[in-house]
């Protein structure tokens, strides 16, 4: 796999540390997590794989072989297959109950990283209207007419979040189309 970037050079040692530090925080995260918490990812990990459907399928196989009388010498003991609807349901039970656990801890989870992800990309929006302030200062400065552009004076107002959202929850309110200006 090439780690180059466009211009040919190495993908820089940010991205190295962003990915370490990454990683870091994920394993944290695993060695902070309860026993209940392992137990369910575990369990919710082997009740979502093709092994625990072929031990679930050889099982029902042999039980209801034997119960039907299909196993020579074996004395049916579920002829009516109630024991059998029973433990199913029990362990339909638990296992639900074991994903459960395991998405609320993916949805926390998730949660975290969209928190971060719109931190960034609010520290991006406000670093971004700064270079344009000082990008269309240089531009005054040296006579360049593109910096002049209408559009840009929009582009170079700091954005509110929260007009954002107050504006996003508006439109949702009034049933109208997304935000166009």
């Amino acid at each position: 796999m090439d780690h180059r970037t466009e211009d040919g050079g190495e993908l820089g040692s940010v991205l190295h540390r962003n990915i370490a530090a990454l990683r870091e925080r994920r394993a944290r995260g695993e060695r902070n997590a309860g026993f209940g918490e392992r137990a369910a990812a575990a369990i919710s990990r082997f009740a979502g794989s093709i092994p625990f459907v072929l031990v679930h399928a050889g099982i029902l196989a042999v039980w209801i072989a034997w119960n039907v009388g299909l196993l020579p010498g074996a004395t049916p003991f579920d002829p009516s297959f109630v024991i059998l609807a029973t433990a199913a349901s029990v362990e339909a039970i638990f296992i639900s109950t074991f994903i459960l656990i395991s998405q609320n801890r993916a949805a926390a989870e998730q949660d975290r990283r969209d928190e971060l992800d719109l931190q960034i990309s609010l520290l991006a929006e406000h670093e971004i209207t700064r270079i344009l302030r000082l990008l269309g200062a240089v531009a005054e400065h040296l006579g360049v007419p593109e910096g002049e552009r209408p559009e840009l004076a929009e582009l170079k107002r700091d954005v509110a979040p929260e007009a954002v959202l107050d504006r996003i929850e508006d439109e949702k309110a009034g049933g109208s189309s997304p935000i166009r200006d």
